[in-house]
C-alpha cells in the first residue's frame, strides 16, 4: 500500500482540494454556525434535504454521515458531532477520537484519495484546543500511514493553527518548543 501523507494547513477546510471534507456538525445534521453553516450555505439546500433523508433522527456523539458536496467542490461531505467538553471526565477523549476515526474510516469506504478535516469540538463545544492537538494530530498522522490517504488537518484561526503546529513539533522532536511573542 503507497503510504499516505499529512499536512497541517491555516485555512478553511472548504478551500482545500480534496475529495471530501469534514463538517464539523451537531448531532442534529441540520446545519448550525460556524463552519457547519459555512458548507451548508456553499453546498446550497440540497445538503440539509439529503442530510434529511440520511439522518432522519439525531446522530450519535462520533456517528459520521456522508452526504454529496452538491455545490462544493469536493465530491464528499462527511459530517460528525464531537462531544461537548464537559471536563474531561466524560469519555470526552475517546469521543474525539472516534469522531476523527470514523471520518477517515468514511472516507476510506468512499473510495477518496483525500480527507481535509477541521478542528473538532474545540469551538463552540469547548474542547480544550492543546488537549485536543495532542490526541488528534498522532492519529491523522497513524491514519494517513495505515489508509494511503492525503489527510489535511485546515485550522482556520491563526491562534489555534500556531498551537496545533507547536504540538506538532513537540510531538515530532520529543521536547517542548516555545514560540516567543513580542507583546
Amino acid at each position: 500500500m503507497v503510504s499516505g501523507t499529512f499536512t497541517l494547513v491555516r485555512g478553511s477546510v472548504t478551500d482545500q482540494p480534496v475529495d471530501a471534507i469534514v463538517n464539523a456538525a451537531n448531532t442534529l445534521m441540520r446545519g448550525g454556525g460556524g463552519i457547519d453553516g459555512r458548507i451548508h450555505q456553499l453546498a446550497g439546500p440540497k445538503m440539509l434535504e439529503e442530510l434529511r433523508r440520511v439522518a432522519k433522527r439525531a446522530t450519535e456523539v462520533a456517528e459520521a454521515v456522508v452526504t454529496p458536496g452538491f455545490d462544493l467542490p469536493q465530491t464528499w461531505v462527511i459530517h460528525v458531532a464531537g462531544p461537548i467538553w464537559r471536563g474531561g471526565d466524560q469519555n470526552e477523549d475517546e469521543l474525539l477520537e472516534a469522531s476523527y476515526r470514523n471520518c477517515v474510516s468514511k472516507a476510506v469506504e468512499l473510495g477518496c484519495g483525500s480527507l481535509a478535516l477541521c478542528s473538532l469540538s474545540t469551538g463552540a463545544y469547548r474542547f480544550p484546543k492543546e488537549r485536543a492537538a495532542r490526541l488528534v494530530l498522532p492519529l491523522l498522522a497513524d491514519a494517513a500511514q495505515d489508509s494511503g490517504l492525503e489527510i489535511v488537518l485546515a485550522l482556520y484561526g491563526e491562534e489555534e493553527f500556531e498551537l496545533f503546529l507547536r504540538v506538532q513539533e513537540e510531538l515530532q522532536t520529543g521536547r517542548s518548543v516555545s514560540h516567543s511573542d513580542s507583546a
